[in-house]
């Protein structure tokens, strides 16, 4: 296959695969919410620093880590990065618009940094990202890869699978650097019923004879 080709089929695959539903619209305009331990608040600089079991939600949008830096530019526009305890992941969740009558579906995401942009309304999972869209309850779809920026406004997601540092040699690159995908099919439509079997010719009807043996005499 041609190798310039393949990229765009599987950007392709991926947007056929998250794209049914879309990110909830109304959550950009909602309130911040943030809990933690304890907080640093500069009026001057308008940022603020949360630290301590940090869970910030903003509409369906739910943010999880171990300290969230917040910043509000003068449009009003809030920016946030989390970032998780060494050795663990921060986690991002938000519910997305379906179509009336279809099943709940939540995007979820995973990485050592999550930064949140207001006003592009992007989020960037940084280092050991992964991110996931589940129906219901079940798991539809799973992406990992270095760097993964989610548009909740376009659905557009990228996904940059850097190579780790080489070996000791400069030949060989340490494993898990390459994009991975996980990608559950569509729903097939409804299976058809048979077509009824044919109904069997009906016998000719019998008609009386008023002789016997049925000629002339």
């Amino acid at each position: 296959m041609n190798h310039r080709l393949f990229p765009i089929l599987l950007l392709a695959a991926l947007a056929g695969a998250f794209g049914a539903a879309h990110a909830e619209k109304a959550d950009r305009a909602k309130p911040m919410n943030i809990e933690a331990d304890a907080l640093r608040h500069d009026e001057l600089k308008q940022t603020s620093v949360f630290t301590g079991r940090v869970v910030m939600t903003k509409g369906s949008i739910v943010l999880r880590g171990a300290r969230l830096d917040v910043r509000q530019d003068a449009e009003g526009y809030q920016h946030g990065v989390v970032t998780a305890e060494p050795g663990k992941r921060a986690f991002f969740r938000q519910k997305r618009d379906t179509l009336p009558g279809a099943p709940d579906e939540f995007i979820e995401g995973e990485s050592e940094v999550i930064e949140y942009d207001g006003r592009s309304d992007n989020v960037r999972f940084v280092t050991r990202a992964e991110l996931r869209r589940y129906r219901g309850a079940e798991l539809s779809d799973e992406i990992t890869g270095a760097v993964i920026v989610y548009n909740n406004l376009t659905d557009v997601f990228t996904v940059d699978g850097k190579r780790n540092a080489a070996g000791a040699s400069g030949e060989t690159p340490a494993p898990g650097s390459r994009v991975r995908a996980v990608l559950a099919p569509k729903d097939p439509p409804a299976a058809k019923a048979p077509p009824a079997a044919a109904a069997p010719a009906s016998a000719p009807a019998l008609r009386p004879s008023n002789s016997l043996g049925g000629g002339s005499q």
